[in-house]
């Protein structure tokens, strides 16, 4: 198994980053080996370095072998000038900022020269993420290994061929589990409709949601059309259901519709 990197420093300890963070430790990431820089860290980030002995912003910490953006957006100009030493040749760079390119990384990092830009979502909180990640000619089959070794551990990994193919990533498996979690609001909202007590509603709701994902998982050789029409008798309940989730304006066309917005939403940040 590739060894993990040496010396990891993580920019941003946000949702994202925590979840990154823990997921490494859980992982058998020794704790001297990772240091945290986040300005305003939540009393969860606190304790975490606190129990496991983590660094937590070090007034000079040492040059990393890996150092990972997982800053907000429009928290990247600010952090920029005071990681920019850190962010040297030797070092490998793993941006998980959202909608910023390669390009736009190394304009805001003139010494960066290894990047790889990924992609992972918030089930990485426990190890069931999905991350794609772009790698820079510069990224040495050795940082490519640590990048398959840090993400690894939170979930499934694929790496992309292509830079661009990340803003459709983004709109997929990064912003898609809020669309599972809105989803399961709207269920229970349409449970509640139907006279449901509000506490049953959600309960079945998310029980449903849970459960289906599970039996996804489970029945992995099985696609999604088969699992569905095995829950579909011809004339049925869910046949009436689906053929309203299903129709003009239907399901199909508004999932399109939304993660459309994501993507071009992706693009317009790379500026």
């Amino acid at each position: 198994m590739t060894r993990w990197p040496g010396r990891l420093i993580l920019v941003g300890a946000g949702k994202m980053g925590g979840a990154m963070a823990l997921g490494w430790l859980e992982g058998g990431l020794a704790p001297s080996s990772l240091t945290i820089l986040e300005p305003n860290p939540s009393e969860g980030i606190m304790a975490l370095a606190d129990s496991r002995g983590v660094a937590l912003n070090p007034r000079k910490p040492a040059p990393p072998d890996v150092l990972v953006l997982a800053v907000k957006p429009q928290s990247l100009d600010g952090a920029a000038p005071k990681i920019a030493a850190l962010a040297n040749r030797q070092a490998l760079i793993l941006s998980i900022v959202a909608g910023k390119t390669i390009a736009n990384l190394k304009a805001r990092l003139p010494e960066a020269s290894a990047v790889v830009r990924a992609m992972p979502n918030t089930p990485a909180a426990i190890g069931r993420g999905v991350t794609a990640a772009f790698a820079n000619p510069d990224v040495t089959a050795e940082q490519r290994r640590w990048g398959e070794r840090l993400f690894g551990v939170l979930g499934a990994f694929h790496w992309l061929d292509d830079e661009a193919a990340i803003d459709a990533v983004t709109a997929i498996s990064g912003s898609g589990p809020a669309y599972v979690f809105a989803f399961t609001e709207a269920l229970a909202a349409a449970a509640e409709k139907l006279g449901l007590p509000a506490e049953l509603a959600m309960s079945l709701a998310r029980g449903t949601v849970e459960g289906a994902g599970e039996l996804m998982r489970r029945e992995s050789a099985t696609s999604p059309a088969i699992l569905r029409r095995n829950v579909t008798s011809p004339g049925g309940t869910t046949a009436a259901a689906l053929a309203v989730l299903q129709g003009d304006g239907g399901l199909d066309g508004l999932i399109e519709r939304a993660t459309a917005a994501a993507h071009a939403r992706a693009a317009e940040m790379a500026g």
